[in-house]
Protein backbone atom coordinates (compact mmCIF):
# COMPACT_ATOMS: atom_id res chain seq x y z
CA UNK A 1 0.00 0.00 0.00
CA UNK A 2 1.35 3.43 -0.98
CA UNK A 3 0.33 6.90 0.15
CA UNK A 4 0.85 9.43 -2.63
CA UNK A 5 0.78 13.18 -2.17
CA UNK A 6 -0.07 15.12 -5.32
CA UNK A 7 0.15 18.84 -6.02
CA UNK A 8 -2.66 19.96 -8.31
CA UNK A 9 -3.35 23.14 -10.27
CA UNK A 10 -6.80 23.87 -11.64
CA UNK A 11 -9.06 26.41 -13.26
CA UNK A 12 -12.12 26.24 -11.04
CA UNK A 13 -14.48 28.04 -13.43
CA UNK A 14 -16.32 24.97 -14.71
CA UNK A 15 -16.32 23.04 -11.43
CA UNK A 16 -18.72 23.10 -8.51
CA UNK A 17 -15.89 23.38 -6.02
CA UNK A 18 -13.55 20.77 -4.60
CA UNK A 19 -15.88 18.44 -2.71
CA UNK A 20 -17.68 15.57 -4.45
CA UNK A 21 -21.33 16.35 -5.24
CA UNK A 22 -23.81 13.99 -6.93
CA UNK A 23 -24.10 14.55 -10.68
CA UNK A 24 -21.95 17.71 -10.63
CA UNK A 25 -18.35 18.17 -11.84
CA UNK A 26 -15.97 18.74 -8.92
CA UNK A 27 -12.19 18.67 -8.58
CA UNK A 28 -12.22 15.84 -6.05
CA UNK A 29 -14.63 13.78 -8.14
CA UNK A 30 -12.58 14.31 -11.29
CA UNK A 31 -9.35 13.26 -9.57
CA UNK A 32 -11.01 10.21 -8.01
CA UNK A 33 -12.35 9.08 -11.38
CA UNK A 34 -8.89 9.30 -12.95
CA UNK A 35 -7.13 7.59 -10.02
CA UNK A 36 -9.74 4.84 -9.89
CA UNK A 37 -9.21 4.07 -13.57
CA UNK A 38 -5.48 3.63 -12.94
CA UNK A 39 -5.99 1.55 -9.80
CA UNK A 40 -8.81 -0.57 -11.25
CA UNK A 41 -11.06 0.03 -8.24
CA UNK A 42 -12.47 3.04 -6.35
CA UNK A 43 -9.88 5.44 -4.93
CA UNK A 44 -10.60 8.22 -2.47
CA UNK A 45 -8.73 11.51 -2.79
CA UNK A 46 -8.42 13.78 0.24
CA UNK A 47 -7.60 17.47 -0.17
CA UNK A 48 -6.01 20.12 2.02
CA UNK A 49 -9.28 22.04 1.97
CA UNK A 50 -12.54 22.58 0.11
CA UNK A 51 -12.19 25.38 -2.40
CA UNK A 52 -15.52 26.90 -3.43
CA UNK A 53 -17.15 26.72 -6.83
CA UNK A 54 -15.21 28.95 -9.22
CA UNK A 55 -12.08 29.22 -7.05
CA UNK A 56 -8.75 28.34 -8.69
CA UNK A 57 -5.58 26.68 -7.38
CA UNK A 58 -1.95 27.10 -8.29
CA UNK A 59 -0.87 24.36 -5.90
CA UNK A 60 -3.62 22.48 -4.08
CA UNK A 61 -2.36 19.46 -2.15
CA UNK A 62 -4.19 16.13 -2.10
CA UNK A 63 -3.42 12.53 -1.19
CA UNK A 64 -4.53 9.08 -2.29
CA UNK A 65 -3.69 5.51 -1.37
CA UNK A 66 -2.79 3.02 -4.11
CA UNK A 67 -1.69 -0.59 -4.45
CA UNK A 68 -0.55 -0.06 -8.04
CA UNK A 69 3.29 -0.06 -8.21
CA UNK A 70 3.37 2.48 -11.05
CA UNK A 71 6.41 4.83 -10.78
CA UNK A 72 5.56 8.30 -9.53
CA UNK A 73 6.41 10.14 -12.73
CA UNK A 74 4.37 7.69 -14.78
CA UNK A 75 1.50 8.12 -12.32
CA UNK A 76 1.58 11.88 -12.78
CA UNK A 77 1.58 11.50 -16.56
CA UNK A 78 -1.21 8.91 -16.49
CA UNK A 79 -3.39 11.13 -14.30
CA UNK A 80 -2.86 14.09 -16.61
CA UNK A 81 -3.81 12.02 -19.64
CA UNK A 82 -7.12 11.18 -17.95
CA UNK A 83 -7.85 14.61 -16.48
CA UNK A 84 -9.42 17.53 -18.36
CA UNK A 85 -7.06 20.26 -19.53
CA UNK A 86 -8.34 22.52 -16.73
CA UNK A 87 -6.74 20.24 -14.10
CA UNK A 88 -3.06 19.28 -13.95
CA UNK A 89 -1.09 17.19 -11.49
CA UNK A 90 2.19 19.07 -11.07
CA UNK A 91 3.98 16.67 -8.71
CA UNK A 92 3.53 13.23 -7.16
CA UNK A 93 5.56 12.00 -4.20
CA UNK A 94 5.41 9.13 -1.73
CA UNK A 95 4.67 10.06 1.88
CA UNK A 96 4.00 8.11 5.11
CA UNK A 97 0.70 6.20 5.13
CA UNK A 98 -0.64 8.39 7.94
CA UNK A 99 -0.18 11.65 5.98
CA UNK A 100 -3.35 13.75 5.68
CA UNK A 101 -3.25 16.88 3.49
CA UNK A 102 -5.74 18.78 5.63
CA UNK A 103 -4.82 17.86 9.19
CA UNK A 104 -1.05 17.97 8.63
CA UNK A 105 -1.00 21.39 6.96
CA UNK A 106 0.59 24.19 8.99
CA UNK A 107 -0.12 27.16 6.68
CA UNK A 108 -1.90 28.16 3.49
CA UNK A 109 -1.51 31.14 1.23
CA UNK A 110 -4.33 32.63 -0.86
CA UNK A 111 -4.26 35.42 -3.39
CA UNK A 112 -7.23 37.49 -4.52
CA UNK A 113 -6.83 39.29 -7.85
CA UNK A 114 -8.72 42.37 -9.00
CA UNK A 115 -8.55 44.27 -12.26
CA UNK A 116 -9.11 47.99 -11.86
CA UNK A 117 -9.06 49.21 -15.47
CA UNK A 118 -12.20 50.36 -17.24
CA UNK A 119 -12.21 47.42 -19.68
CA UNK A 120 -11.10 44.01 -18.42
CA UNK A 121 -9.13 42.02 -21.01
CA UNK A 122 -11.36 39.13 -22.13
CA UNK A 123 -8.61 36.57 -21.48
CA UNK A 124 -8.60 37.59 -17.80
CA UNK A 125 -12.33 37.69 -17.14
CA UNK A 126 -12.36 34.18 -15.64
CA UNK A 127 -9.51 34.93 -13.23
CA UNK A 128 -10.05 38.41 -11.76
CA UNK A 129 -12.76 40.42 -10.08
CA UNK A 130 -13.28 43.41 -12.36
CA UNK A 131 -13.73 46.46 -10.12
CA UNK A 132 -13.21 49.74 -12.08
CA UNK A 133 -14.54 52.04 -9.33
CA UNK A 134 -12.69 54.50 -7.05
CA UNK A 135 -10.89 52.90 -4.10
CA UNK A 136 -8.63 54.12 -1.31
CA UNK A 137 -5.88 51.53 -1.63
CA UNK A 138 -3.90 52.98 1.29
CA UNK A 139 -6.83 52.47 3.64
CA UNK A 140 -7.34 48.95 2.33
CA UNK A 141 -3.68 48.19 2.99
CA UNK A 142 -3.86 49.63 6.50
CA UNK A 143 -6.91 47.55 7.42
CA UNK A 144 -5.46 44.42 5.82
CA UNK A 145 -2.47 44.59 8.17
CA UNK A 146 -4.78 44.83 11.19
CA UNK A 147 -5.96 41.29 10.44
CA UNK A 148 -2.52 39.85 11.15
CA UNK A 149 -2.18 37.88 14.37
CA UNK A 150 -4.60 35.60 16.21
CA UNK A 151 -8.26 36.58 16.02
CA UNK A 152 -11.74 35.11 16.16
CA UNK A 153 -12.83 35.41 12.52
CA UNK A 154 -16.52 34.65 13.08
CA UNK A 155 -17.45 37.95 11.39
CA UNK A 156 -15.79 36.69 8.19
CA UNK A 157 -17.14 33.13 8.19
CA UNK A 158 -20.06 31.80 6.17
CA UNK A 159 -22.41 29.26 7.72
CA UNK A 160 -20.89 25.78 7.47
CA UNK A 161 -22.19 22.28 8.19
CA UNK A 162 -19.12 21.88 10.42
CA UNK A 163 -20.51 24.57 12.75
CA UNK A 164 -22.48 21.83 14.48
CA UNK A 165 -19.18 20.39 15.70
CA UNK A 166 -18.61 23.55 17.73
CA UNK A 167 -15.09 24.13 16.47
CA UNK A 168 -13.17 27.30 17.21
CA UNK A 169 -13.20 30.11 14.65
CA UNK A 170 -9.93 31.49 15.96
CA UNK A 171 -7.23 31.53 13.30
CA UNK A 172 -3.75 33.01 13.05
CA UNK A 173 -2.91 35.22 10.09
CA UNK A 174 0.83 35.45 9.45
CA UNK A 175 0.63 37.92 6.58
CA UNK A 176 -2.16 40.09 5.17
CA UNK A 177 -1.16 42.54 2.44
CA UNK A 178 -2.67 44.62 -0.37
CA UNK A 179 -0.46 45.39 -3.37
CA UNK A 180 -1.33 47.75 -6.21
CA UNK A 181 0.45 47.76 -9.58
CA UNK A 182 -1.04 49.62 -12.52
CA UNK A 183 -4.57 48.32 -13.08
CA UNK A 184 -4.07 45.34 -10.77
CA UNK A 185 -4.83 45.10 -7.08
CA UNK A 186 -3.84 41.89 -5.29
CA UNK A 187 -4.65 40.82 -1.75
CA UNK A 188 -2.35 38.13 -0.34
CA UNK A 189 -3.05 36.33 2.92
CA UNK A 190 -1.10 33.54 4.62
CA UNK A 191 -2.52 31.87 7.70
CA UNK A 192 -2.76 28.76 9.85
CA UNK A 193 -6.13 27.92 8.33
CA UNK A 194 -9.25 29.51 6.90
CA UNK A 195 -12.99 29.34 7.50
CA UNK A 196 -15.62 28.94 4.80
CA UNK A 197 -15.63 32.01 2.50
CA UNK A 198 -13.24 33.74 4.93
CA UNK A 199 -10.86 35.19 2.34
CA UNK A 200 -13.65 36.33 0.03
CA UNK A 201 -15.46 37.95 2.97
CA UNK A 202 -12.26 39.73 4.00
CA UNK A 203 -11.83 41.03 0.45
CA UNK A 204 -15.43 42.24 0.37
CA UNK A 205 -14.84 44.06 3.65
CA UNK A 206 -11.60 45.62 2.40
CA UNK A 207 -13.48 46.87 -0.68
CA UNK A 208 -16.12 48.28 1.66
CA UNK A 209 -13.30 50.11 3.47
CA UNK A 210 -11.77 51.23 0.19
CA UNK A 211 -15.05 52.96 -0.66
CA UNK A 212 -14.80 54.91 2.61
CA UNK A 213 -17.35 52.92 4.60
CA UNK A 214 -15.04 51.40 7.22
CA UNK A 215 -12.01 52.61 9.16
CA UNK A 216 -9.50 50.91 11.48
CA UNK A 217 -11.65 51.41 14.57
CA UNK A 218 -14.63 49.96 12.74
CA UNK A 219 -12.66 46.89 11.68
CA UNK A 220 -11.53 46.26 15.27
CA UNK A 221 -15.16 46.51 16.42
CA UNK A 222 -16.22 44.14 13.65
CA UNK A 223 -13.67 41.53 14.69
CA UNK A 224 -14.73 41.82 18.32
CA UNK A 225 -18.44 41.58 17.48
CA UNK A 226 -18.16 38.38 15.45
CA UNK A 227 -21.22 39.60 13.51
CA UNK A 228 -21.08 38.52 9.86
CA UNK A 229 -23.91 40.95 9.01
CA UNK A 230 -21.66 43.92 9.76
CA UNK A 231 -18.91 42.85 7.36
CA UNK A 232 -18.75 43.55 3.64
CA UNK A 233 -20.32 41.34 0.95
CA UNK A 234 -18.63 38.15 -0.24
CA UNK A 235 -16.28 38.89 -3.15
CA UNK A 236 -16.78 36.76 -6.31
CA UNK A 237 -15.06 33.38 -6.34
CA UNK A 238 -13.30 33.82 -9.67
CA UNK A 239 -10.64 36.19 -8.30
CA UNK A 240 -9.44 33.76 -5.62
CA UNK A 241 -6.43 31.44 -5.98
CA UNK A 242 -5.06 28.90 -3.52
CA UNK A 243 -1.34 29.61 -3.96
CA UNK A 244 0.34 27.09 -1.66
CA UNK A 245 -0.06 24.70 1.26
CA UNK A 246 2.77 24.23 3.73
CA UNK A 247 3.72 21.18 5.80
CA UNK A 248 6.30 20.43 8.48
CA UNK A 249 9.78 20.09 7.00
CA UNK A 250 9.96 16.36 7.61
CA UNK A 251 7.02 15.86 5.18
CA UNK A 252 8.43 17.90 2.30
Amino acid sequence: MRRIRITVAYDGTDFHGWQVQPNLPTIQGTLEAAASEIEGKPVQVAGSGRTDAGVHALAQVAALTLENPIPLDNLRKALNRLLPASTRVLRAEEVPLEFHPRFDAVAKTYEYRMYRGEACPPWEVRYVHHYPYPLDADRMGELARLLEGEHDFSAFAAADERDAEGGSKVRTIFESRVAWSGDRLTYTVRGSGFLKHMVRNIVGTLLYAGKGNLDAAGLRELLQSGDRRRAGPTAPAKGLFLVSVEYPERQT
